[in-house]
């Protein structure tokens, strides 16, 4: 196995800087996810790690060698990729052996390979069909098997799923979890589905604008991210966002809305000691959807808060129903138990569990 080390890579194309100055510590046998909207530079990051583009400046590592100037080929590494890419008129068995071939691997070598991985990817059924006669999870195993024959040191995959329906995605999502927990190996995976980094990475890595906001394990992501950027990208349904300004009531609190609207959201100890002193200031609170409930059905816990609105619209999804309300204009959701919800037009009951709110600087977007 092997590390991967980034220091100070920068990526030019012409007068456009598209990765800014990325120091990047992937440890042997992990799976970092990079994850951001279109746009955000990931591809490119994963393109430069591969080989595939040139970096600027800065330096790449993998395990304990420098590899800036060494082609692809030499730096032990296997992609998986969106389109496939398999030979259309090659079986399944030539489609993942043909590297092999040209690499002039024994034949012994090859069957034993092929053998391994067919079976741990369930295609062995498949090795005489040929690409146009397979579903599409059938093909991306394939795509997959080609590069575990080469037993590499480093995987890369870039967004491996995007073409795959729903419950394909899902499916895939789990097998590749369990190929790496059987293999081991380093993996560096793009995606722009927060939910696919969420369930497969042992570290997040959150991009955007060619700049790593937040690297760190999914659960500290999920429940401390550190700017308005990565608080809004991570979580489905997204996090609340209220704007507002700290004011004094008893204990610091944070007055959001207008008139009829207007409501004051007490700030936990844990946060209020942070702030205090700074009346006026502007903010932005963030709540999960999940820490918005209905009143009275969760177990009594701290920093409680409760508040009524009118329902705007409900959302089934089967195991919950998001409630969606106003405050000041803007909408928010909350995501109740079925039994709980209420139709448009109703007025509801919320209690919302302040301990676990966030507070952002309304400027500077950063966590309070």
């Amino acid at each position: 196995m092997a590390g991967i080390t980034l220091k100070g890579v920068r990526k030019n194309f012409g007068a456009t800087e598209e990765i800014k100055g990325i120091d990047l510590e992937i440890t042997e046998g992990e799976f970092v996810v990079l994850v951001g909207p279109s746009g955000c530079g990931k591809s490119t990051l994963l393109n430069l790690i591969a080989g595939l583009e040139t970096i600027s400046t800065g330096e790449i590592r993998i395990g304990d060698r420098r590899v800036n100037d060494i082609p692809p080929r030499d730096r032990d590494i296997a992609m998986v990729i969106q389109s496939y890419a398999l030979y259309p008129t090659k079986t399944v068995r030539d489609n993942i052996t043909f590297g092999m071939e040209t690499r002039r691997v024994p034949k012994a070598a090859q069957a034993a390979a092929l053998a391994e991985f067919a079976g741990l990817l369930q295609i062995d059924h498949l090795l005489d069909r040929k690409p146009g006669q397979l579903s599409g999870g059938q093909r991306q195993r394939v795509a997959m098997g080609r590069a575990l024959v080469r037993k590499p040191e480093v995987f890369l995959f870039d967004e491996p799923l995007s073409n795959l329906d729903a419950k394909l995605r899902i499916e895939m999502r789990t097998e590749i979890k369990k190929l790496h927990r059987r293999l081991g190996k380093t993996v560096v995976y793009v995606t722009h589905d927060q939910i696919e980094a969420m369930t497969l990475a042992s570290r997040i890595a959150v991009m955007d604008e060619g700049q790593i906001r937040q690297f760190a394990d999914p659960a500290t992501v999920y429940e401390d991210p550190v700017d308005l950027f990565v608080a809004g990208f991570m979580g489905s349904p997204p996090m609340n966002m209220l704007g507002g300004y700290l004011v004094r009531d008893g204990g610091m609190a944070v007055l959001c809305g207008e008139g009829a609207t207007q409501i004051r959201f007490p700030l936990p100890n844990r946060i209020a000691g942070r702030v205090a002193g700074s009346e006026g200031r502007a903010v932005v609170l963030g709540l999960r959807p999940e820490t918005i409930f209905a009143a009275g059905t969760e177990l009594p816990g701290p920093d409680r808060f409760v508040f009524e609105r009118p329902v705007v619209v409900d959302e089934p999804t089967g195991p919950d129903t998001m409630i969606v309300f106003e405050i000041g204009g803007q909408d928010l959701i909350a995501r109740v138990r079925p039994k709980d919800a209420r139709p448009g037009g109703s007025t509801f009951r919320f209690e919302v569990e302040m301990d676990r709110a966030k507070l952002f600087d309304a400027k500077t977007g950063q966590r309070l």
